[in-house]
């Protein structure tokens, strides 16, 4: 994952914002647009001559490829690895110096988000997509600089809050793991487990001062990707905190059980959503939207693809919150709603990433992650490094007291957004 969580769905803006504290690139390398298994536009073939099989829209066609390890490469990577087997001080894997040869090419591209997984992160990685896996339901976010690892959100129904574990919570100790001398993604895979396990974690509580034990039970954990609520006035809120493969399954159930209880307006609420899958949101897009295009991505090789919403569509008021923190598939649904007319942007500018990753299989296991694409909203908008900015703009700002859980009614953005739809409502 580069950084795989025990699920990266982060309550996005407590009174500091957990990305500007713990670095949120890394929640969007976690959770990049992807078309999954390569089946989006375009792929290669590579033969034993060197060239490349491209198979795409308009056809196949063929592409001179240049062996990369050339005598000399090899002779050298050969030379290296010697002088390492004689003089380095430490035992070592060969194993690891073969992932870090693999990871290396691939971080030769300069690009952040093509990445090289092992088949252990390629497993965590699909545990993003789906939010089903084995563990404890709670989501963690790790300091770059310090190492230290806070839960950053406890599910409901989940072992993580049956325990005990509240948001804030420190992780000292996994087992007899010290829980700041790996990364969050080695660590999430010492905290899940076979089902029915236990897992023994030493926590300190900042609010208390304690050092806290819990031994808590590893089960199916299946995670939502939205949480809502109706508000006073008829106004439905919904929070998308990744674009998970059943989000838009989640979205309509809530709606429709929002329409049921006499919903006016609804208030979508996308900040800090670092993306998920393309064809999520997308079917999302679909069920809110007229008929008419959504968006669309182009290749390398200059192959387009386009992705449609039918007739079907919703008719209500609508505001969608933004941050900074809110990329990829989050701006793809903020870029749809704002190029149809179809809800108020409010909040700050968005991330600014508009390319696409394919996830493409390894026959060992293991798998890449390449960007193969950019995309435009149907304005034909190329938003990468440039973002989707609000109608209504307005900074982050908590006025509850420092030492209180979060509460949405001392969230300015939040409250801007019912003040929006307040007025339009009023019209």
């Amino acid at each position: 994952m580069d950084y795989n969580n025990e699920m990266e769905n982060f309550k996005p803006y407590k009174k500091e914002s957990v990305f500007k504290k713990h670095g949120f690139l890394m929640g969007v390398l976690s959770t990049l647009l992807c078309v999954v298994l390569v089946c989006g536009l375009v792929f290669g073939l590579l033969n034993a001559t060197g060239q490349i099989l491209v198979i795409g829209q308009t056809g196949a066609s063929t592409v001179e490829g240049e062996a990369l390890l050339s005598e000399e490469t090899v002779e050298k990577l050969d030379e290296i690895y010697q002088n390492i087997n004689i003089y380095y001080y430490e035992d070592f894997e060969k194993t690891d110096l073969e992932e870090s040869l693999y990871k290396g090419l691939v971080e030769g591209l300069n690009d952040p988000y093509s990445v090289y997984y092992t088949e252990e992160e390629y497993e965590d990685l699909m545990v993003s997509t789906t939010g089903t896996y084995y563990g404890i339901g709670a989501g963690l976010s790790q300091n770059l600089d310090t190492m230290v690892v806070t839960i950053t959100k406890v599910y409901r129904g989940t072992p993580a809050e049956e325990a005990g574990l509240k948001n804030g919570d420190i992780i000292l100790a996994v087992d007899e793991w010290d829980a700041t001398s790996m990364e969050v993604s080695k660590l999430v895979q010492h905290i899940r487990g076979e089902a029915g396990t236990t897992v023994h974690m030493t926590i300190y509580r900042e609010s208390t001062g304690e050092t806290l034990e819990f031994d808590v039970e590893r089960r199916h954990v299946e995670l939502p990707s939205i949480e809502g609520e109706m508000l006073e006035g008829g106004i439905g809120y919904i929070q998308i905190t990744e674009f998970q493969s059943k989000t838009d399954e989640q979205f309509e159930e809530m709606l429709e059980s929002f329409r049921t209880q006499g919903m006016n307006g609804l208030i979508v609420d996308v900040r800090a959503n670092p993306g998920g899958l393309l064809s999520s949101v997308v079917n999302l897009c679909d069920y809110i939207l007229p008929q008419g295009l959504v968006v669309y991505i182009e290749d390398t090789f200059g192959n387009k693809e386009e992705y449609n919403s039918d007739k079907r569509c919703i008719d209500i008021p609508m505001v969608v919150l933004i941050d900074e923190n809110s990329a990829s598939a989050s701006e793809i649904f903020a870029a749809a709603m704002k190029d149809y007319q179809y809800a108020t942007l409010v909040g700050k500018t968005t991330y600014g990433k508009g390319i696409v990753q394919n996830i493409i299989p390894l026959d060992d296991g293991d798998a890449l992650k390449l960007t193969t694409a950019k995309y435009f909203t149907p304005n034909g908008n190329y938003i990468h490094e440039v973002g989707v900015s609000p109608d209504v703009e307005i900074d982050y700002e908590y006025t509850g007291p420092d030492d209180a859980t979060y509460d949405k009614q001392y969230d300015s953005q939040f409250l801007k957004a019912v003040e929006v739809m307040q007025g339009m409502l009023a019209k």
